[in-house]
């Protein structure tokens, strides 16, 4: 098994259960390739550097991953037909970082410490 970093770039119109529904349905199919979901993130709303279909903004969803490259190559076709997302990209990692959340608002990092 391999370990994976999956970020995926959904419409800035989409909906916080929109985005639940997107995140349980790539987690199902990670898990039903005999994959883990090892953590997930949402960054949020964020804005691009360029227009994406005429989108000047984005919702970030971040996925670290185990699974063989079946799991990745099954996932990839299922987001190629979602009418949501604008963009997606997989990097193969070595080992993932699990502990930091790089987005993670300035102020809840004070008050963890």
């Amino acid at each position: 098994m391999n370990f994976y970093e999956h970020t995926l770039i959904a419409r800035q119109d989409v909906s916080q259960s929109q985005i639940k529904q997107l995140q349980e349905k790539y987690t199902k199919i990670i898990e039903n390739n005999d994959g883990n979901i090892l953590k997930f993130e949402s960054w949020g709303l964020m804005n691009l550097s360029y227009l994406i279909k005429k989108n000047r903004k984005g919702n970030y969803l971040h996925f670290k991953i185990k699974a063989k490259s079946k799991a990745i190559k099954e996932l990839e076709k299922n987001e190629k037909l979602d009418k949501n997302l604008l963009r997606y990209l997989t990097v193969k990692m070595k080992k993932l970082d699990l502990e930091t959340d790089y987005f993670k608002k300035n102020d809840e990092v004070i008050k963890n410490k």
